[in-house]
C-alpha cells in the first residue's frame, strides 16, 4: 500500500500569499498532487493508495478527482478532523480509520514531492523490514541515515533534522509490515527522539530490535522539492 499523508495545513504557503493548500497548486499545466502521486505511476494498476486528508470537502472532492484523471486503480480516501502529532500519527490514524491489517507492506511518501519514473527495487531492499530513500546533501532541514560499512546498504541508525551523514531522505520511508511500523510508533511515543511523531526516527526501534533497515541511494537531480513557497516558485519560474 502507498500512503500519501497530506493533512497539514499549508500554512507557509498561506502565508507566502497563496490561497488554495499547496497539493492543489497548478504547475506545468497539471497539479503538485498530479505531479506527486504521478511518481508512481508504474503502480497505479497493481499497488493501493491510501491518501489521508485535511478536514473539509473541498479536499476530499479535488483528490477523489485528480486520482480519477491521473487513473489510480485502487484510492482509499481518510479525512481526519484537525490537526496530529506528526507525520507518523497522521499514517497511523488514517491506516486505523481504513482497518489496513498488520502484514500490509506500506510506502510512505510526500506529497509535495516528485520522483518521475519511481520503480520499486529488488534485492537486496526488498527482503529488509524496511528502507529510506536518500541522496547525498547537506542541511538541518532533512531525515538523515546512518549508513553501515562495506557494500550493503544497511542503516545504522535515523535521524531527523539531526546531519548524521551525508545522506538526506528524499520522503520516501517503506515498511515491510504495517505492524512493525505500529510498533516502533508506540516505542516512539514511550521515547521520543524529536519534538513531532516524524516517520524517519521511528526506524531506529526495528534496529534495536535487531531488524534489517536499507536505504536506496538515487541522485539528488532524480528528486524534486516543492514543500516551501520558495522550492514552488522556483520551479514556476520560466528557466
Amino acid at each position: 500500500m502507498i500512503v500519501i499523508p497530506m493533512a497539514g495545513r499549508s500554512q507557509r504557503f498561506y502565508d507566502a500569499g497563496y490561497d488554495r493548500p499547496k497539493f492543489m497548486l497548478p504547475l506545468e499545466g497539471r497539479s503538485v498532487f498530479a505531479h506527486a502521486v504521478g511518481s508512481f505511476a508504474a503502480d497505479f494498476a497493481t499497488r493501493p493508495f491510501l491518501f489521508i486528508l485535511p478536514p473539509g470537502q473541498a479536499a476530499a472532492d479535488f483528490v477523489r478527482a485528480e486520482c480519477l484523471a491521473l487513473g489510480v486503480g485502487r484510492a482509499d480516501f481518510v479525512s481526519l478532523d484537525g490537526p496530529t502529532a506528526g507525520q507518523a500519527e497522521t499514517v497511523e490514524l488514517g491506516l486505523g480509520a481504513l482497518g489496513v491489517s498488520d502484514p500490509t507492506p506500506l510506502t510512505i511518501f510526500n506529497i509535495d514531492t516528485f520522483r518521475p519514473g519511481f520503480v520499486f527495487p529488488g534485492p537486496p531492499l526488498d527482503g529488509m523490514a524496511g528502507w529510506l530513500e536518500v541522496f547525498r546533501g547537506e542541511g538541518a532541514n532533512w531525515s538523515y541515515v546512518r549508513p553501515g560499512r562495506g557494500d550493503r546498504p544497511v542503516a545504522l541508525e535515523t535521524a531527523e533534522k539531526k546531519p548524521i551523514s551525508d545522506l538526506c531522505c528524499t520522503g520516501l520511508y517503506h515498511f515491510a509490515r504495517a505492524g512493525d511500523f505500529r510498533r516502533a510508533l508506540a516505542a516512539e511515543r514511550e521515547a521520543p527522539q524529536a519534538p513531532e511523531l516524524y516517520v524517519a526516527p521511528l526506524y531506529n526501534h526495528l534496529i534495536a530490535a535487531g531488524a534489517e533497515v536499507g536505504y536506496r541511494l538515487i541522485a539528488r537531480k532524480e528528486v524534486i522539492f516543492c514543500g516551501t513557497p520558495a522550492e514552488y516558485a522556483a520551479l514556476t519560474s520560466p528557466a
